[in-house]
């Protein structure tokens, strides 16, 4: 594996895409790791082929996943999120709770629609919060998730949000109205 180490650190992305491909059924920690730290990989093509490789191990790696949501890099913290709830790892979702209030709002969004794809109705309140988020994709991604997990919004809410004058946006919130309780 120490050619394998050296290529994954600092190979040519083609290189790289190899051995990650060999690599989905690996049950070595270090390997797993490894290919974690691809997820922030500056290729596009290296970070797809490191989530598809962990999406499709059927190993318990959730530990080092979950661990994962705490890495430095954003796109590490945003794509475990989301490589997690792939895998329906639900004992995940207070770990990915955390990360609503992350400072980036890729992040925040990923960590939302890992929510919703996991149907947390636990986390339905930290959803509902992050309706009006400074950010349109997190407001996306909480609209979203509130659908999934089959949540409400108030007609002050809905007002407020649609201020946005987003296509998107409006689309979700009609998509809850016409799922809330008595049509909202």
């Amino acid at each position: 594996m120490g050619q394998e180490f050296k290529i994954l650190e600092s190979g040519n992305s083609e290189e790289k895409i190899k051995i990650l491909n060999n690599l989905e059924l690996t049950d070595d920690f270090r390997k797993i790791k490894k290919i974690i730290y691809c997820l922030d990989d500056s290729d596009i093509r290296v970070r797809g082929e490191a989530f598809s490789s962990l999406i499709l191990n059927k190993n318990n790696i959730s530990d080092l996943l979950i661990e994962s949501l705490n890495n430095s890099s954003k796109n590490i913290r945003a794509f475990a999120a989301l490589v997690l709830a792939n895998r329906n790892e639900t004992v995940a979702t207070s770990a990915i709770i955390n990360l609503v209030n992350d400072q980036s709002s890729m992040v925040r969004s990923c960590a939302l629609g890992a929510l919703g794809h996991l149907q947390a109705k636990n986390a339905k309140e930290i959803i509902h919060k992050c309706i009006l988020d400074s950010n349109l994709e997190v407001q996306k991604s909480a609209l979203q998730a509130l659908i999934n997990i089959e949540g409400e919004i108030s007609e002050k809410e809905m007002f407020e949000i649609l201020k946005e004058k987003d296509e998107e946006i409006e689309k979700l919130v009609m998509k809850i109205k016409k799922s809330g309780p008595e049509g909202i």
